[in-house]
């Protein structure tokens, strides 16, 4: 077997070597580490944690607005809101 005729045989194993990774649902996280198909259930965790972290950053972002809008406005307005907001 001449070195060129190697060269193909090494390409096609690591070829086929990655198709079949790939049939078998193994792929790596951002640490290149192997994650099997057994490990994607941490895939839904993480995709909830995320909604709750974006749901969570929009309720702050409403407070800040709002504590924002009250330290702008005059002391009358400044009570009205503080009475709203103990009405929630």
């Amino acid at each position: 077997m001449n070195p060129f005729e190697m060269v193909v045989v090494i390409v096609l194993i690591a070829t086929v070597g990655s198709v079949v990774r790939s049939m078998f649902g193994a792929r790596k996280d951002y640490k290149g580490n192997e994650i099997s198909s057994r490990d994607r259930a941490g895939d839904d965790r993480i995709v909830e944690e995320i909604r709750r972290l974006r749901e969570e950053v929009k309720s702050l972002k409403e407070r800040q607005a709002v504590i924002e809008r009250i330290t702008v406005e005059k002391e009358n307005s400044l009570e009205r809101e503080i009475e709203r907001l103990r009405d929630r």
